[in-house]
């Protein structure tokens, strides 16, 4: 393995007082029907050491849970066209900012939830304040990957949800690597990350968050969807 940061990305950070390594593992792509166990054995088993966190991004756990859908075979309902024109659009992804990804939302969240978060959002709007729609439609809207150019073919034309039982998984990994090396599955983007589920308490599930704050893996081509954190100096 080479230590070798993605481009334009830091392969360094301190934080506290202690610096740490966050080292990307270059993989093939993941397709649906790969066996994530598999996986995971391959491109992450053999480089890992005492001490070491593997992170695992939320989209290849997805996909080999067969919840990834082509754009072409999902049909909007109007009322996922209606929202969508109302999402907050950004340079670092679609969100729920298209018809599909809003659809999709729409079933896995459920019609009420998705109602009651825009209209709390757009309250919330009227006086300034952001987040809100986030923050009440929950982790299974927040996770929905939609596709840009930037993401590596074929999911530039599909629609990834969120991962099932994210926690489970991890301690699943976590056994499946000798019980040794704590795993998170996480959502990190270049405006923020969220941890779906770890081997952490919830102390270290905000830490992790502070390391991985620059997303080190990167948005676009890089096929890196996992990664090591490992200790480098400090306390």
């Amino acid at each position: 393995m080479s230590a070798q940061a993605n481009d334009g990305k830091s392969l360094e950070i301190a934080i506290d007082g202690a610096s740490y390594a966050r080292i990307p593992l270059r993989t093939r792509v993941v397709m649906p029907g790969d066996d994530l166990d598999e996986f995971i054995t391959e491109y992450a088993s053999g480089h890992l050491v005492d001490g070491d966190i593997l992170f695992v991004t939320e989209k290849i756990v997805a996909i080999t849970q067969g919840r990834s859908y082509l754009v072409e075979d999902i049909a909007p309902r109007p009322l996922a066209r209606f929202l969508s024109r109302y999402v907050v659009k950004t340079s670092y992804g679609i969100g729920l900012g298209m018809p599909e990804t809003m659809e999709m939302a729409l079933r896995e969240c459920g019609t009420p939830r998705i109602l009651f978060a825009a209209a709390v959002s757009a309250v919330g709007k009227l006086v300034g304040r952001r987040g809100d729609f986030y923050r009440i439609a929950g982790d299974k809207a927040r996770s929905i990957d939609g596709p840009t150019r930037h993401t590596i073919p074929p999911y530039n034309k599909a629609v990834v949800l969120g991962p099932l039982e994210p926690e489970k998984v991890a301690a699943h990994l976590k056994a499946l690597l000798g019980g040794t090396n704590e795993v998170a599955v996480v959502d990190i983007n270049d405006i923020g990350g969220n941890i779906l589920g770890s081997t952490l308490d919830r102390a270290g599930e905000r830490h992790l968050v502070c390391i991985l704050g620059d997303n080190p893996l990167g948005q676009g081509h890089q096929s890196t969807p996992l990664g090591i954190i490992r200790r480098t100096a400090g306390v």
